[in-house]
């Protein structure tokens, strides 16, 4: 298997740092950005989301990177933790070029 390449594994790291920023700025998760585990629960006995919390989510998702959030490209499943979230980024961005 090869290694990713190393502008990619940049580019993750920036936007995994672009999320982190977001849910400690936008919805006020008390901990430093790099304090987040980004296998971490985003919701419950996690970082402690609740669904009010997701709304805002989205529309801080949408605001940042342009990205709408529907079932069709994994709704709650992508919101689970952060790692969930930058891929989600990831595949957005992908599709975008691609368009």
């Amino acid at each position: 298997m090869r290694a990713p390449h190393p502008d990619l594994v940049a580019h993750r790291e920036d936007v995994l740092a672009r999320v982190r920023r977001l849910l400690v700025e936008q919805l006020h998760v008390q901990r430093a950005p790099e304090e987040i585990d980004p296998d971490t629960p985003l919701f419950g006995t996690g970082i402690g989301l609740d669904s009010i919390d997701a709304v805002d989510l989205a529309v801080c998702l949408d605001a940042d990177f342009g990205l709408r959030l529907t079932n069709e490209i994994g709704g709650r499943a992508a919101l689970r933790t952060v790692n969930g979230i930058v891929d989600l980024v990831l595949a957005h961005e992908r599709r975008a070029r691609n368009a």
